[in-house]
């Protein structure tokens, strides 16, 4: 088995464009869900807004790149005020029916057929991502070169913003989770009809962390989509949503870099896991009737979910968590 492989690949996967995406997928995600309690299983819709608001800008109607991430972060917002205002002042279990509703209606929408010209329908879009490379200052160069990992100008370039990124969602989200404001949320979190008697505007406070983190995932949806300079709808399908989750309760749920570790930690597992399954597929090192190398790519979502599986029985709150901040009220 070539084991220098298996361990490049690995590597590059902990801090590579696909994990910085999930992580600010899991950082909007963990605003909603671990420090205001809400129960949002529609996060992808997020940054498939995001990333097509960039895609049809650019590549439909031909404007500039800084008008599509400006259209894109609307957009976030927008849909964050149409989830939220006839779900919020309800139970939790409401904003839930709505939110995975509503990715799927966004992902549909974006395969409709009749919308090809816009979208490009199950086919998506590419070609807008020249105006962000030509920006990169690494271009001509040959990239980095680590030893066992190797970057291009261009992944390099994607890394450098995408950790930017992350690293000012991480500080912000600290920022605001240590002032009153984030006290707040994380009184909502635990006894929504408490604050409402201490004059608080929960509506408001739930709101405004539901755009915010809706933002944030935007954010993940722009990385996705400039480091494959393409979108296509079924990207941004429930699935992701429910990879977000579990990079959340993974990491930690109400910790600033709990969905940060956690999403280097899902991704490592699941490319060194197929990898590894792979190459000992491919060297006939398992028989055919047990595992075919077809198969390796659904054996390894066995095997982290059966790690996830003790992972929450033996240490629900996760890596860094508190067993508290999973102990949500579902009212």
């Amino acid at each position: 088995m070539n084991w220098e492989s298996i361990f490049s690949v690995s590597l590059e996967a902990i801090i590579g464009s696909t994990a910085i995406a999930y992580a600010l997928a899991a950082i909007g995600l963990n605003v909603h869900f671990g420090y205001t309690g809400l129960l949002n299983f529609g996060q992808s819709a997020f940054l498939g807004v995001g990333a097509y608001g960039i895609a049809i800008t650019v590549a439909t109607f031909g404007l500039p790149l800084w008008l599509g991430v400006t259209i894109g972060l609307a957009a976030a917002v927008i849909l964050a005020l149409l989830l939220g205002i006839p779900t919020l002042r309800l139970r939790a279990d409401y904003l839930a029916i709505v939110t995975i509703a509503a990715a799927e209606i966004i992902r549909l929408f974006y395969r409709a057929t009749d919308l090809r010209k816009w979208t490009g329908a199950s086919d998506g879009l590419q070609s807008f991502s020249q105006d962000f490379y030509a920006l990169n200052p690494f271009a001509g160069s040959k990239g980095i070169d680590l030893g066992l990992i190797t970057f291009t100008d261009r992944e390099l370039w994607i890394l450098v913003v995408g950790w930017t990124l992350v690293l000012l969602s991480c500080l912000v989200v600290w920022l605001l989770m240590s002032s009153p404001w984030g006290r707040v949320l994380k009184a909502i979190r635990e006894d929504e009809d408490a604050v409402r008697s201490l004059g608080k505007n929960v509506f408001s406070y739930k709101m405004q962390s539901l755009v915010l983190g809706g933002v944030i995932g935007c954010l993940g949806g722009f990385v996705f989509a400039l480091d494959r300079a393409a979108v296509q709808p079924d990207t941004y399908g429930t699935e992701f949503t429910f990879f977000a989750y579990t990079i959340v309760i993974l990491g930690g749920a109400a910790r600033v870099f709990g969905p940060v570790v956690g999403s280097m930690i899902f991704w490592v597992l699941l490319v060194f896991i197929d990898s590894a399954l792979s190459e000992a597929s491919n060297n006939k090192v398992f028989p055919e009737w047990f595992m075919t190398t077809s198969q390796a790519g659904s054996v390894r979502y066995i095997l982290v979910g059966l790690g996830l599986i003790l992972l929450l029985i033996y240490r629900p709150q996760g890596i860094f968590g508190d067993k508290r901040e999973v102990m949500l009220d579902g009212r």
